[in-house]
């Protein structure tokens, strides 16, 4: 019996020390959010993502901007699911940041076929 207790001991100890150490994979947009979830932030920028002719709102150049603080965060928002559901184009959505005169935006960067002008 005191065997089997020592055992069950062990076994917990390994346990607790494996769940404190576990790691959890944050995604291109951090912990705790994913692109669809960013996506849902641009909402202001839809008909800009559709028509490169339309303007851009400062509330969409607002959250691009912080958005385009993390490139893979944009990268992969603008090419999510829920930009594809909305019916934006990506080939023109890459394009909002450079309309938005971002000085500091992402010159360059690779999204996916696109990079950001």
């Amino acid at each position: 019996m005191e065997g089997l207790m020592k055992l069950l001991c062990i076994v917990g100890i390994a346990v607790l020390v494996a769940g404190t150490h576990r790691v959890e994979s944050a995604g291109e947009c951090g912990r705790g959010t994913t692109p669809d979830n960013e996506a849902f932030k641009l909402i202001p920028c839809a008909s800009a993502a559709k028509d490169e002719n339309a303007s851009v709102s400062q509330s969409c150049c607002a959250q691009v901007k912080k958005l385009g603080q993390n490139p893979s965060c944009l990268c992969a928002v603008m090419l999510s699911n829920v930009a594809k559901m909305s019916g934006a184009n990506p080939q023109i959505a890459v394009t909002i940041p450079k309309r938005c005169n971002l000085a500091d935006r992402p010159v360059g960067y690779k999204c996916g076929p696109y990079t950001l002008p």
